[in-house]
């Protein structure tokens, strides 16, 4: 194939206070042994550590970024207004989001679009490898990325080319947007679910392809992790109002989970204050707590014995974080939102370009 026949490619990176990351994604992408035509869109969410100075700085020292990157304000603050700000701008016949916490393989972008001529795809993407930065952050690297930790999301753990619900980040074709629109600038968490759900109810195709290959920094902090992940609970409820159709069953075992517990510990409570001759109320108050414990432990044993007995001391926790946030955030969002299950307008904006 000729330089020439090769797709334009817009990289889109939505950011907010990455000063820590965002040199090396940014090298990354220059790395690319993309040949054809590539612009790099980068969405500041008014950021307040220094992150635009770092990327000026970067830039007026790399001559091949001063040409390629074009640096956006998203006063929206948040991932989805800073992805459609950026896709307003771009030129390109095809676009690739990267986020401010991955580098990219230099392979990445070429991988993206062979994969999207090959299989006529509506997104692809790859998946999430994820890394820590610390002994914490390496073993929730390890959590996120087993079944047990993070559920059924394939990009998380598959090796296998497959169709799926979501991929990691994504790279799609203008038409797309130009056929749906743009993302849900309500949703500050899950708006790439969203989207893809509205995706395939418009008959799209998503494709987990393993040579789309990246790494991601996972959170280094349990307080960190435990706000991401109760965000994620939390907006997943406005998803799921916004498509109905888009259920499933493992959706609801983690606010089933925290619930059950929630209630476990009530009846341990009250058997205590008031007591009865039976024992059965107080066995039956501890069975849940101590079957996830002992899941738990299953699980961080397996997983540590896999990839290194000294993340085991880590694990148990991480996993109880990763289940009880998101749960938490569930059953806030289903209490938040409950008068939404008729709402599913969202704030989808139509893709109008600001530049051709």
């Amino acid at each position: 194939m000729m330089v020439d026949s090769f797709l334009f490619v817009s990289i889109i990176i939505p950011i907010r206070n990455e000063v820590a990351f965002i040199e090396r994604g940014l090298l990354s992408i220059l790395g690319q042994d993309y040949p054809g035509q590539m612009e790099i869109l980068v969405a500041d969410g008014m950021s307040t550590d220094n992150t635009r100075e770092k990327i000026c700085s970067l830039v007026a020292s790399v001559p091949t970024l001063r040409s390629s990157v074009i640096l956006l304000d998203n006063p929206g603050k948040i991932v989805p207004t800073g992805i459609n700000i950026a896709l307003r701008q771009a030129k390109g016949e095809f676009f690739i989001r990267v986020d401010g916490h991955t580098i990219i393989s230099p392979d990445y972008v070429r991988q993206c679009v062979d994969e999207f001529i090959r299989t006529k795809a509506d997104n692809v993407g790859g998946r999430m490898n994820a890394i820590g930065a610390t002994p914490f952050g390496k073993a929730v690297a390890l959590a996120t990325s087993t079944p047990f930790g993070i559920g059924g999301g394939h990009f998380h753990y598959s090796d296998q080319e497959e169709r799926v619900d979501t991929v990691y980040m994504g790279a799609w074709h203008r038409q797309v947007f130009e056929k749906i629109g743009l993302f849900d600038e309500e949703l500050v968490r899950d708006q790439d679910d969203e989207f893809n759900y509205r995706l395939r109810e418009n008959g799209g195709r998503i494709l987990l392809c393993p040579g789309i290959k990246s790494e991601y920094t996972v959170r280094s902090s349990p307080l960190a992790l435990w706000k991401q992940y109760y965000q994620y609970g939390f907006w997943k409820v406005r998803v799921l109002q916004k498509h109905p159709r888009q259920m499933s069953m493992r959706q609801f075992v983690p606010p089933v989970f925290v619930l059950a517990f929630i209630l476990s510990i009530l009846l341990a409570f009250s058997v205590v204050i008031f007591p009865i001759p039976s024992p059965f109320p107080l066995l039956l108050s501890f069975f849940l707590p101590l079957l996830y414990i002992f899941v738990n432990i299953f699980a961080s044993l397996s997983t540590a014995r896999k990839h290194g007995w000294e993340y085991l001391t880590f694990l148990p926790f991480i996993f109880a974080i990763l289940h009880l946030s998101y749960g938490s955030g569930f059953l806030v969002g289903s209490i938040k939102f409950a008068g939404r299950w008729g709402d599913r307008a969202g704030k989808v904006p139509p893709f109008h370009p600001s530049l051709q």
